[in-house]
């Protein structure tokens, strides 16, 4: 079981290093992200310096390796393991693909911000806290107009309800939740700062031609 677990890290890794916002760019000839605008390479940035279409191919594909990553640990691990014990696979892979995407190796270890990534681990591990997470967060977007508000919001309570629904003192879980938690936060200190001093920036669809 050793071996698989370090296989499901290293693939998860690798597979998250695999930067969708950049590659875009590269066949698309456009700037590559992280010179121009936040140099975050996920949807956000995409969307706002490439256009919507660019913003959604970039979430599609954060999120298809996010799931590739889960389904590689709930083969080479869950399936493996006595049945009822908590997807243990797909939550370490899904801690090794954010990795991967925040500082893809194949990229400088310069990536974007783990949003996508997150939301679909989220859904693959414990659907109904996800669920209700990415609900709140949504909301607390369009209340606000920032996207980065409603990622904070929607992966800290993501954190949250599934410590409530499936925590129970269990060491892993409570890892999977708060290492998560702790990454998306950490890669949006200079947002939260910018919302504290009233400056962040908002949400405008349209300015932007795909």
């Amino acid at each position: 079981m050793v071996i698989r677990y370090i296989l499901t890290a290293v693939a998860a890794y690798l597979l998250g290093s695999v930067s969708t916002g950049i590659l875009f760019a590269k066949l698309t000839g456009r700037p590559d992200p992280r010179t121009v605008g936040s140099k975050s390479t996920g949807a956000t940035n995409s969307l706002r310096t490439m256009g919507a279409k660019a913003g959604l191919i970039v979430l599609l594909g954060d999120a298809l390796k996010a799931v590739i990553a889960c389904l590689i640990g709930m083969l080479l691990v869950d399936q493996a393991s006595p049945a009822g014990l908590p997807p243990y696979g797909k939550m370490l892979a899904s801690i090794f693909v954010v990795l991967g995407h925040i500082w893809p190796c194949y990229f400088g270890f310069k990536g974007g911000k783990g949003v996508a990534c997150i939301i679909a681990c989220g859904l693959m591990c414990y659907p109904i806290p996800a669920l209700v997470a990415i609900a709140v967060g949504l909301a607390a977007m369009f209340i606000t107009r920032m996207v980065s508000v409603g990622s904070i919001t929607g992966i800290a309570l993501f954190a949250v309800f599934s410590l409530c629904w499936y925590g129970q003192g269990n060491l892993w879980v409570i890892g999977f939740a708060w290492v998560l938690a702790v990454l998306a936060i950490y890669k949006h200190h200079t947002n939260i700062s910018r919302i504290l001093h009233g400056n962040e920036n908002k949400l405008s669809l349209g300015k932007k031609k795909s």
